[in-house]
């Protein structure tokens, strides 16, 4: 196993896309560590000067590029996988997360969010907020403190080439902007691999957020996220996954992502009931009554277009 360091420059960097024609900025081998930088936010979110909360350097010299903006996410990438090939599947562990500003924001933005026609803006109302990197805490300007438990809302691999250039916006068969608070540090997350070495990217660094992301954004920040890549290769002509899955520490997780929320739940139901399936032998109906007993299936978010749920069955259950 070999260990790496991916800093967060103008040239391993995109804003806000994903594409199978992206290149690698580094090639790895299953097996490999990697530690990968993120830093977020475009130069109008910035805090301003003299508020005693840090843009950095890195943040600074990847805006004076001036590199195309497909959307707001900062994502640090691509990471291919020797070896990786379509079908396969591409396991990554979130060995660890680490703050990596003193500052975040959240911005409610007009027309956008769970309820677009409630708050009628005629622009982004946005705030900073100081992140206590020492304690794990951040201090709201409206009042409370919160714990902070970070973790990257956007994670994912190249789509299929067919797709072409992909905004990050929309959680897809590749992942994407997943915004799924329960893949924190200690979880892992297996990706279907559609192109050549899978390619992995990462950002959309969130310090905090409840499920749903109802106002359209969480406390937006920098974060530098420790993976390990594990490739898996497929046996037959089938590919071994077709959509994302993930792993908490003790829960097995489905999900599914639609613009309808009711589509996005029934998928990942059948994501369950397909998992159970292929992990215990259990008849598809007796997986069916097993995820209605004991799966939890949460809101993940309701804010980038295809909305997303989730699906978590107790580890302790299943073999």
């Amino acid at each position: 196993m070999a260990e790496h360091h991916l800093k967060a420059t103008p040239e391993t960097v995109v804003w806000g896309r994903f594409a199978a024609a992206t290149p690698p900025v580094l090639t790895i081998a299953s097996g490999d560590r990697v530690v990968i930088e993120t830093e977020t936010a475009l130069a109008e979110f910035w805090p301003p000067e003299g508020s005693g909360m840090t843009v950095s350097a890195a943040l600074r010299a990847i805006d004076a590029a001036h590199l195309p903006v497909r959307f707001g996410h900062l994502l640090t990438g691509p990471v291919a996988v020797e070896g990786a090939e379509p079908g396969d599947m591409l396991e990554v562990r979130i060995e660890a997360i680490e703050l990596g500003a003193n500052w975040g924001f959240n911005a409610i933005v007009p027309f956008e969010g769970t309820l677009p026609d409630d708050f009628i803006l005629p622009e982004i109302d946005l705030i900073h907020i100081p992140i206590d990197q020492a304690a794990k805490t951040c201090k709201l300007p409206f009042g409370p403190e919160l714990p902070l438990v970070p973790f990257f809302g956007v994670m994912g691999v190249a789509p299929p080439a067919a797709y072409g250039e992909l905004s990050s916006r929309e959680p897809r068969l590749h992942g994407g902007n997943l915004d799924n608070k329960d893949l924190g540090a200690g979880s892992t997350l297996f990706f279907p691999v559609w192109t050549e070495g899978g390619n992995f990217l990462c950002g959309d660094g969130h310090g905090v957020q409840g499920h749903g992301e109802v106002c359209v954004t969480a406390l937006e920040t920098a974060l530098t996220g420790t993976f390990t890549f594990i490739l898996h290769k497929k046996t037959g002509d089938a590919p071994i996954i077709t959509l994302p899955r993930g792993e908490t520490p003790t829960a097995y997780m489905t999900m599914g992502f639609s613009s309808d929320l009711d589509e996005a739940m029934r998928i990942a139901v059948r994501e369950m009931i397909t998992f159970v399936t292929e992990r215990t032998g259990m008849s598809r109906g007796d997986a069916y009554r097993l995820a209605s007993l004991a799966a939890d299936f949460h809101v993940t978010q309701t804010v980038n277009g295809e909305k997303g749920v989730h699906g978590l069955l107790p580890k302790s259950l299943i073999a």
